[in-house]
């Protein structure tokens, strides 16, 4: 595991919310609402009411549904100016949420001279473990409209008058509480569960379905959306992780960098929550090549995070890297046609043996493999790829420790980020999983710092899985959590390890195959690419 690190701080409606409303309905800790009490109540001045359902789904399977009111919340719409700018990951030009005093003195006095009466507002880090703390930066808005359109109006103005503006609802902003949040927990006890928890994805890695979809077809008893996937053909091919994934045992994508990863051992019965890195290996005889992919499109990495991408190997959320030498595994989960183009592919038997070589494409064999290289890989694999021949490939999973996590045939992985709890503790590594950058504002400030439809999981400190949903972007009024709010939503329910699966648009809850949530993208309900489910 990771070193220790400082527990973050939260403000706002939410640290009431969790530690008064949430921890003592579930049963998960009397004790602990008992020791935080005081600091929820100065934190939100008492204004925040509850109503909570319960419904037992099945033995050791429990779902509380929770909506939060704060009275003393009051967002309304308003007009943000930014920054523009350029960013650092990407060179695409950026408008940043918050500058420096000397920009926000400047701006604030050319929006008065305009005729407008801007406000100047402080914005501090979260508590992340490993960013800078106090000041981020000054943010310039104009006015508090009642209505998202009066405050469009007011926008088209200021950019008229050669300002970035942005229409932004106050209600995601960290500064101040939240009005209402709409929450869902499931609790699933191993001591008492008799069922399976396994992450999944249906039998097809290069798919989307949705949460409540996969969940009627396997008879779910309740299923969560899981992992970062790829959503754009420009990123590769869609439903395909981007991290870390593992199903039935089998490693179906490689790990982006050292992301937290949800680990489901024996069915469900062992979770634990970890750093995990992937390493794979081709052997033919003596000659060895670094697998660098697995069910991906070669040069493309989404999330980038491997050793020799371009612009980095860092993980980096939601940008698209590439390599121009790179060997990818092709399993036979990958049910769509191969990828093609420039490079060579050897297609492998059960046994690994050299059925073809030749051109990128066609479909990977029942019980077999295809291995595919661009540049030296590609080079490798016309030396050493000898039809009969053998060429094996080696995985191992690893976690911070060191330690090699095996993978048996009741075993899955899922994988997003950041970590949020670690160790009993609250411990955001924002940075290091590529979901902010200290020098770049611009990259991960409203993914992160600002409320959003987030999915979570967690283990507390009796073995019990927790996997929670909250609605955000308004869907049924709710505005979501950030970050920070939902590492404190998560130890307030008394986890000991949790992580940030996939949100925004992706974040769906099912229970007995019923979609419960709202979610916040206008189509529905996204199809996704894995999903975790309770089945019985």
């Amino acid at each position: 595991m990771k070193s220790s690190k400082g527990r973050s701080g939260v403000r706002g409606a939410l640290a009431a919310f969790v530690v008064l409303s949430a921890v003592t309905p579930l049963g998960l800790g009397a004790e602990q609402a008992q020791a935080a009490a005081p600091a929820a109540d100065r934190a939100a001045g008492g204004q925040v009411t509850a109503q909570w359902t319960t419904r037992d789904v099945a033995p050791g399977v429990q779902v509380r549904t929770g909506t939060l009111r704060n009275a003393s919340a009051a967002p309304s719409w308003t007009v943000t100016v930014k920054v523009p700018s350029t960013s650092r990951l990407t060179g695409a030009a950026v408008d940043v949420a918050v500058g420096s005093p000397a920009w926000a003195q400047q701006t604030a006095a050319q929006l008065r001279d305009a005729g407008y009466q801007p406000r100047v507002e402080t914005v501090e880090w979260p508590g992340y473990s490993d960013t800078p703390h106090g000041v981020m930066g000054l943010r310039v808005r104009i006015g508090a409209f009642g209505t998202q359109a009066a405050a469009q109006t007011t926008a088209a103005a200021v950019k008229a008058a050669g300002f970035h503006t942005a229409v932004e609802w106050t209600g995601y902003d960290a500064e101040q509480p939240a009005d209402l949040e709409n929450v869902h927990v499931a609790v699933i006890d191993p001591h008492t569960f008799t069922g399976t928890v396994s992450g999944t994805h249906d039998g097809n890695v290069a798919q989307r379905e949705t949460t409540s979809s996969v969940a009627a077809k396997l008879g779910s008893l309740v299923g969560v959306n899981a992992g970062f996937f790829v959503t754009s053909d420009a990123d590769g091919v869609q439903g395909t992780q981007s991290g870390i994934a593992a199903y039935d045992g089998q490693l179906e994508s490689m790990a982006a960098g050292a992301r937290a990863a949800l680990v489901l051992g024996d069915g469900g019965r062992h979770v634990r929550v970890a750093d995990l890195t992937t390493t794979v290996t081709a052997r033919a005889g003596a000659a060895r090549y670094a697998v660098q992919g697995i069910n991906r499109v070669p040069g493309t990495v989404r999330d980038c995070g491997r050793p020799g991408a371009v612009p980095s190997a860092l993980p980096w959320q939601d940008v698209t890297c590439h390599e121009t030498d790179d060997l990818v595994l092709f399993t036979p989960a990958f049910g769509h046609a191969l990828p093609a183009g420039a490079g060579v592919q050897a297609v492998l038997d059960a046994q690994g043996r050299v059925v073809s070589t030749g051109a990128r494409g066609g479909t990977v064999p029942a019980g077999g493999t295809v291995l595919q290289g661009i540049g030296t890989a590609a080079d490798w694999l016309t030396a050493h790829a000898v039809t009969g021949k053998r060429v094996a490939v080696d995985q191992v999973v690893r976690d911070a420790d060191g330690g090699r996590v095996p993978l048996g045939p009741h075993d899955s992985i899922v994988s997003a980020a950041p970590t949020l709890v670690e160790n009993g503790r609250i411990a955001i590594d924002a940075a290091s999983e590529g979901t902010v950058d200290p020098q770049d504002l611009s990259f991960g400030y409203a993914w992160a710092n600002q409320r959003q439809p987030r999915t979570m999981a967690g283990v507390d400190a009796r073995g019990r899985l927790l996997l929670v949903t909250v609605d955000g972007r308004l869907s049924g009024g709710s505005e979501g959590f950030t970050i920070a709010e939902a590492a404190s939503f998560m130890r307030s329910l008394g986890a000991v390890q949790a992580l940030n699966l996939d949100g925004g648009g992706s974040t769906a809850m099912a229970v007995d195959g019923v979609l419960v949530n709202h979610t916040s993208d206008a189509t529905g309900e996204r199809p996704v690419g894995d999903t975790v489910q309770v089945l019985p």
